[in-house]
């Protein structure tokens, strides 16, 4: 059931030597695999969001980073296409994180050895993150079953942390799936995600293919879904988190927590540790991207003929402000779900984390 040509976000063609995406802003409607043939396709894909969730905005930049020193491979290229791609979008870390290491293994090499030097880089990237999003999934595992009593396990999550954010597994779906494989009883809580609805869109759309039960409701009926005990457990991904345990989130995760923490539901954020930006002491110094208005003011589906159509939702001439993440503080924070294992969302227990290799 979970094998790659299921469950996989991003493919290299060896034969080819093409990097293949799936367009996540034609999804649930139209899956559609794209070529990414030049470093201003790359570019295009991180910031139209045609791959989002910070593991893969980081992958793809690698491989975008490989693209660009296989057309020319002098340092003034490698510098200004490193510089084009983590311009792409400001939040994710794992973005710079992938770009320092690709551009650190090649930087003091040959021109001629560039390329091929990065593209090795980008699959060992690809690689270790299908590895680490597994791990993820069986440190979660362990904490499901921790909650498990008879019946259904209910897990609530927000946004998109599955698979398509990932290459495979993904991260805060990660133990849901590996709890579904294991025969565990469960149905996930999806939330809309408004503005861009992830959640409806992608996470829906991923559970359903790999038939794990779930049911979309709106953002706002989530404290509501807590207060009548109907969540057992909240399970979202991270864009970046701090070295003091801070997570930054698709908007509307911090209200989650607040909801969580007043009904004493667990908490629970899933990342690898390359999401952790240790040179940042807590959230309120992580930039909040703003993406466009439009995005509130309008919103795209599937008419009653089967036409993909665009709408307006909002009067003429209205004003939107559209931040596309939040921050939850650490205390909020039942734990930090990692490959190397469970740890307190703090500066001692990311301490801990940051020791491991």
């Amino acid at each position: 059931m979970f094998s790659n040509d299921n469950l996989c976000s991003l493919r290299w063609d060896p034969v080819s030597r093409a990097v293949e995406i799936i367009d996540q802003t034609l999804l649930p409607h139209t899956l559609r695999w794209c070529h990414l043939d030049s470093p201003a396709a790359f570019c295009h894909a991180i910031s139209s969001m045609q791959v989002r969730g910070a593991p893969l905005i980081g992958i793809t930049a690698a491989f975008g980073l490989a693209h660009a020193l296989a057309e020319d491979a002098s340092t003034e290229n490698l510098e200004r296409a490193t510089a084009a791609l983590l311009a792409t979008r400001p939040t994710a870390v794992n973005l710079r994180w992938a770009l320092q290491l690709v551009a650190g293994t090649v930087r003091e090499l040959e021109p001629a050895r560039r390329a091929e030097a990065a593209l090795d880089k980008a699959l060992a990237l690809r690689g270790e993150d299908i590895a680490n999003c597994a791990r993820i999934g069986e440190h979660g595992l362990q904490l499901l079953r921790a909650l498990q009593v008879e019946g259904t396990l209910n897990i609530m999550t927000h946004c998109n942390a599955g698979w398509l954010a990932t290459i495979e597994w993904g991260t805060a779906l990660a133990p849901v799936y590996k709890a579904f494989a294991a025969g565990i009883p469960v149905h996930v809580w999806v939330s809309e995600t408004r503005p861009r609805n992830q959640g409806m869109n992608l996470t829906a759309w991923e559970l359903q293919r790999a038939g794990v039960p779930c049911t979309i409701v709106a953002d706002n009926s989530c404290g509501q879904l807590m207060r009548e005990g109907l969540v057992d457990c909240v399970m979202v991904g991270s864009d970046r988190t701090a070295a003091n345990g801070d997570v930054c989130n698709k908007v509307g995760t911090y209200l989650k927590a607040l909801a969580a923490r007043a009904n004493n539901v667990p908490f629970y954020v899933a990342l690898p540790k390359s999401t952790i930006d240790w040179s940042c002491a807590s959230g309120a110094l992580i930039p909040i991207e703003e993406r466009d208005a439009a995005e509130i003011l309008t919103i795209v589906g599937m008419d009653a003929a089967g036409e993909v159509r665009e709408v307006n939702l909002a009067a003429p001439g209205s004003r939107a402000l559209n931040p596309a993440f939040d921050i939850t503080p650490a205390q909020l924070v039942s734990a930090l779900v990692t490959e190397h294992g469970s740890f307190a969302a703090s500066a001692d227990g990311l301490a801990h984390l940051k020791m491991t290799k």
